[in-house]
């Protein structure tokens, strides 16, 4: 499972003709590719690590959490992570999961992240997104779980 980070100062998802689907304040966009291994455990050490990164400054170091700062996320499903360029021009996706098995562990993390206190909300799972954010440093954080 791979979850690429960015800390933001607000985030949005809006769909099909600019209708806006969700929103959030300050806190983190995740946009989270599942594997073709990947499992519950996976989704919920991933979880655990994205509500207690410390990448929210005080003093001038990051020393705080998401849940420290009372932040939002906002999880968007994205298989392009998985995206492997090793060959030609075009990305494969082999390493990604396939929908009806990576939506009930995108499900689960979110589930996860809304059991440790985060307020989290959602990207449309499969549909064609636009994302709009304010990256706020910027910070961004690639995870991964092996």
């Amino acid at each position: 499972m791979k979850a690429l980070i960015q800390r933001v100062i607000r985030a949005s998802v809006t769909i099909e003709g600019d209708d806006t689907v969700c929103e959030i304040g300050a806190g983190f966009l995740v946009l989270l590719g599942v594997g073709r291994d990947d499992e519950r455990l996976q989704a919920k050490k991933l979880a655990d690590k994205v509500v207690n990164l410390r990448v929210f400054s005080e003093g001038g170091k990051f020393s705080r959490s998401l849940l420290d700062v009372a932040g939002e996320a906002l999880v968007v499903s994205q298989f392009t992570l998985y995206a492997d360029t090793g060959r030609g021009r075009r990305p494969g996706f082999d390493g990604a999961a396939p929908p009806q098995a990576a939506k009930p562990l995108y499900e689960y993390f979110v589930d996860c992240l809304r059991g440790a206190g985060v307020k989290t909300a959602t990207g449309e799972f499969g549909a064609m997104m636009k994302v709009e954010l304010v990256n706020d440093g910027p910070v961004t954080i690639m995870l991964e779980t092996k």
